[in-house]
């Protein structure tokens, strides 16, 4: 969350003429609900195994998918999406990720209330959870001031 996934994945699968895919859009679809609502409602396993089939049924090549800061971290989600094309990890340091989305913690249910050093804390948390499977990726570059040039020259056909 915060890293950049969704600005950079829209501006990749253009400069590589792949459509774009964010997972969490699809899952939304799926179940005519925001992610939040389906948290709520159905619980976090059930998204959770949304993604996991996502994953697993991908059948389309070309493109750049964005998913969700968790996906990586259920299931053998970041081997599935190891084996079926390029992994980038965009790290950033919980002060870079607390400072683009202070602004936006009324939009994200899971920041919900959370400011200042609590939310530094909570992302330091998530981050501190999640980076061995972040870790995992085939590649992995700091997302504090990136360009889409810095990505382009490790996802492009060998």
């Amino acid at each position: 969350m915060g890293s950049g996934k969704t600005t950079i994945g829209k501006q990749l699968a253009s400069r590589l003429g792949y459509r774009f895919v964010d997972q969490d859009h699809v899952i939304e679809e799926e179940y005519g609900m925001k992610v939040s609502e389906i948290f709520t409602n159905l619980g976090e396993n059930t998204f959770r195994e949304a993604e996991n089939r996502f994953l697993k049924n991908l059948s389309e090549d070309n493109l750049v998918i964005s998913t969700g800061g968790g996906a990586p971290c259920f299931f053998d989600n970041i081997d599935i999406m190891n084996r079926s094309g390029r992994t980038v990890y965009l790290k950033a340091s919980p002060s870079v990720l607390a400072h683009r989305l202070k602004y936006s913690t009324g939009t994200r249910p899971i920041l919900a209330g959370k400011s200042g050093e609590e939310l530094l804390q909570f992302i330091a948390e998530k981050l501190t959870e999640r980076e061995p499977f972040y870790n995992r990726a085939q590649y992995y570059v700091e997302a504090a001031n990136l360009k889409v040039e810095d990505i382009l020259p490790l996802l492009r056909n060998e």
